[in-house]
């Protein structure tokens, strides 16, 4: 971005069935948009829809992520990450 410190990454995430996210943070904001949704077991047991078509954003420093997919389905994001430049986009959660 220019004038600032922060830097801008688009990509897509691809978490086929029975992949596991890690629980953490990123040193900026990250949004999501939802390409093919599937179904996330989160730690606690309880089940969470990703639904095609929904956008959510994570706030900085705020721990997500920690989930496995679940049945048959692949879950594709776009995201869009607006962190800190020079610093590394994900920092787990220990």
């Amino acid at each position: 971005m220019t004038g600032t410190n922060m830097e801008i990454i688009v990509s897509t995430v691809e978490v086929p069935p029975g992949a596991s996210g890690v629980l953490h943070t990123h040193p900026g904001e990250e949004a999501y948009y939802v390409i093919d949704g599937a179904t996330a077991l989160l730690p606690d047991g309880k089940q969470i829809t990703f639904e095609p078509g929904k956008a959510k954003i994570n706030a900085r420093g705020v721990p997500h992520g920690a989930f496995a997919i679940i049945g048959d389905k692949t879950l594709k994001l776009l995201t869009v990450h607006i962190v800190d430049k020079g610093k590394p986009m994900t920092l787990p959660v220990k």
